[in-house]
């Protein structure tokens, strides 16, 4: 059965889907700007969201931080740039595909 988690690097802005220690996939992020900057640290998913509405795509992923989330987004040239309020910011068939191997409880590690 896999092991999968998820690991943020901000420095580079990709997510990285693990399966134990083994990157599985790679997707491009946008995250946080530097006054609303996306928290780093341990955390877990804890809900999903199907078609939450407004700017946060076709998925949303709540994290054990409240208000954070991974998340599609409704302005696609947004991904790759520190734009957002501190949440993880996927495009959208990204964000789907990754919420098709991460169940609820999967560890986020956010990194600088």
């Amino acid at each position: 059965m896999p092991d999968y988690r998820i690991i943020v690097d901000l420095s580079d802005r990709t997510l990285y889907l693990l399966d134990g220690d083994q990157v599985v996939k790679s997707y491009p992020v946008g995250i946080g700007k530097m006054v609303t900057s996306t928290p780093t640290g341990e955390f877990t998913i804890i809900n999903k969201q199907l078609h939450p509405g407004g700017p946060f795509g076709a998925l949303w992923m709540g994290l054990s931080k409240p208000h954070y989330g991974i998340h599609g987004t409704n302005n696609p040239s947004s991904i790759g740039h520190e734009v957002s309020h501190g949440c993880i910011r996927m495009y959208n068939e990204d964000v789907l595909d990754l919420s098709s191997y991460v169940p609820i409880g999967t560890r986020v590690t956010i990194r600088p």
